[in-house]
């Protein structure tokens, strides 16, 4: 107890802590006002130049010259561009950067790149779309014909696997979802949805909307009616459906219609569903 109470009178002791707490505020201080700042280049930018249509050594030698590196980001063709000059930039012309900062480039290639043509036909048009832009092609005229399945690719200009300039169009034709025959339609009334549903597709038709309505003593999920009933239509057109539901399920304890969950070979996007 002595040596505490020697100790907190001892004026070295705060001498010493006055000089620590003095140093670390003094270290603080160059951390912040001088360390930091150097390292971070603080209040320090660089305005990047413009290097598009510059050749490429020009272009070095600009951005150095700035202070900034550089690096060969892509290199594509363009009619408009002399060999070896640049296209395109990131970041762009009069953006504020630290020093040191890399700069990417496009560059415009000697030679126009190849790339094989895919496959689209017989893919949804989004699907080749997407196909196509991912080879670097580009999806040029649409044309549609007549044929059952809708937004579907039927032709395609240039034949899978061909050879061709990166960025080339390819014409496309898309069906319409109208086929050019006629076909019957099927009696489908009495029959329950999922075979109902089956029938009208194999048959080269679609199911369109499917009302429900409470009918006493008929069992649930049993077709009504259908419009329009025929005895023709073309192929691809849609087919209306009325079926059954309990007649007891619009009361507040029941959750509605009951939908045969076997009409999971239906495409989802081809039947709306709307209870009353």
């Amino acid at each position: 107890m002595k040596t505490l109470l020697a100790l907190l009178k001892n004026k070295t002791l705060y001498i010493s802590l006055a000089g620590l707490i003095t140093a670390g505020i003094i270290i603080v201080l160059l951390f912040d006002s001088y360390i930091m700042p150097k390292y971070t280049n603080y209040n320090e930018g660089v305005t990047v130049p413009d290097v598009t249509k510059l050749s490429l050594d020009e272009a070095e030698h600009l951005l150095t010259s700035f202070g900034l590196r550089f690096e060969i980001h892509d290199r594509r063709a363009h009619s408009a561009y002399p060999a070896n000059y640049v296209i395109d930039q990131s970041p762009s012309a009069k953006q504020l950067v630290k020093p040191n900062r890399k700069v990417y480039l496009t560059v415009n290639t000697e030679t126009t790149p190849q790339v094989v043509v895919p496959n689209v036909v017989n893919l949804s048009y989004r699907n080749a779309r997407l196909q196509l832009e991912n080879h670097g092609l580009t999806v040029g005229s649409i044309s549609y014909e007549s044929d059952r399945f809708r937004n579907t690719i039927l032709r395609q200009s240039i034949a899978p696997e061909d050879t061709v300039a990166r960025g080339t169009s390819i014409n496309l034709v898309v069906s319409d979802g109208l086929g050019t025959r006629m076909v019957q339609v099927p009696d489908v009334e009495g029959l329950r949805l999922s075979e109902a549903q089956q029938q009208i597709m194999r048959a080269g038709l679609r199911v369109g909307e499917i009302r429900f309505e409470p009918a006493r003593d008929v069992t649930p999920n049993t077709v009504l009616s259908y419009s329009p009933v025929g005895p023709e239509l073309t192929e691809g057109e849609t087919i209306q459906l009325i079926v059954s539901e309990r007649f007891d399920a619009r009361e507040e304890s029941e959750t509605g219609a009951v939908i045969d969950d076997t009409t999971n070979t239906i495409p989802p996007d081809t039947t709306q569903i709307q209870n009353n």
